[in-house]
């Protein structure tokens, strides 16, 4: 089946907060930079890593013994960042840069804050006003007049600090070591549909499901594909299906996370619609959650229709019907 109407396209955003932790080594890397300073480790060759890895390199041996480099350094190589993407350091244009700084023999990637900067160009760090973010502690780097700016001498090299003691000693009060490190995470994008999706997407608008037929082995594939998986035709024969079919597998959510909006616990289960051979994942309520089974009847509970768009969620959930279950055999081949 053809269609004139162009296929839909969506701006997608997937956003959330990373938290990680940082262990030992890290964790005195990223204290270190909360206290304004940059620490390195030390290998067996005797280079010093920025950032300090957890094992050497050449040995895989685990690395203790850290040192603070300068806070002024030098481009190796870099690139220009002439339009800034959301959550970059900057605002305003800018490069990114590999600065290896004084005391180090690894380069550290950051950014400088100018539009175009030079190989060889000396550089020194400026440090964001809030600390304990982790290498967002150091905000960027800017090109070095030789002044500095009150934010560091910038004139630490090479000084071992190994477990404590001694200068430039890494251990402070217990509330001031960094554990943990918060990124947020951001995925923006423009999803176009396939032609056979946009179908789909516009027959939810009008409260229909529809599926696609594989001509060779005669499954229905919901939602629709331009081909058969498994035969590899392309599927032209459009199919509705009604909004009742059976729970095949399913879980029951008991664990509260950010942004939920169903208090647990509730069910999330494969819905095999009736003269479907592929199951999709809805919500199943109107029930408690530890009398959803395998085999359970359900239909689709729509919104109301002033709330319908191009969106599976024109179904709120799904609810028993009532029915008795289906007998094993005839879901058994779609779990």
């Amino acid at each position: 089946m053809t269609s004139s109407l162009p296929p839909l396209s969506a701006p997608l955003d997937i956003e959330f907060d990373y938290t990680r932790s940082l262990g030992s080594t890290l964790g005195r890397f990223a204290t270190g930079l909360a206290q304004r300073r940059v620490l390195g480790a030390r290998g067996s060759d005797g280079r010093v890593h920025v950032p300090p890895p957890e094992y050497d390199p050449g040995t895989g041996a685990p690395l203790t013994e850290l040192v603070e480099v300068g806070q002024v350094g030098t481009v190796v190589t870099w690139a220009a960042q002439p339009q800034p993407l959301e959550g970059q350091p900057l605002r305003h244009p800018f490069c990114w840069a590999m600065i290896r700084l004084d005391g180090a023999d690894t380069p550290l990637v950051h950014a400088v804050d100018a539009p175009r900067v030079a190989t060889g160009m000396r550089v020194r760090a400026h440090w964001a006003d809030t600390q304990g973010n982790g290498i967002r502690d150091l905000a960027y780097f800017v090109p070095d007049d030789g002044q500095g700016d009150g934010q560091g001498d910038g004139q630490s090299g090479g000084q071992g600090i190994g477990q404590g003691g001694g200068r430039g000693d890494v251990r402070t009060r217990q509330a001031e070591v960094v554990t943990t490190v918060t990124t947020p995470i951001r995925l923006r994008y423009r999803h176009s549909a396939s032609p056979e999706e946009s179908r789909y997407l516009r027959g939810l608008a009008q409260g229909r499901i529809l599926g696609q037929r594989c001509p060779a082995c005669d499954k229905v594939y919901l939602p629709p594909r331009g081909a058969c998986p498994t035969d590899g035709v392309p599927t032209v024969d459009e199919v509705e299906l009604p909004d009742r079919g059976i729970v095949t597998t399913f879980c029951i959510v008991n664990v509260p996370f950010l942004g939920q909006r169903i208090t647990p616990p509730y069910v999330a289960a494969y819905v095999l619609l009736d003269g479907a051979d592929i199951a999709f994942l809805h919500l199943v309520l109107g029930c408690p959650a530890d009398e959803v089974r395998m085999g359970l009847r359900v239909e689709a509970a729509w919104k109301p229709r002033d709330q319908w768009g191009t969106t599976l969620e024109n179904i709120d959930h799904f609810r028993p019907t009532g029915e008795p279950d289906a007998p094993y055999e005839t879901y058994a081949g779609h779990l």
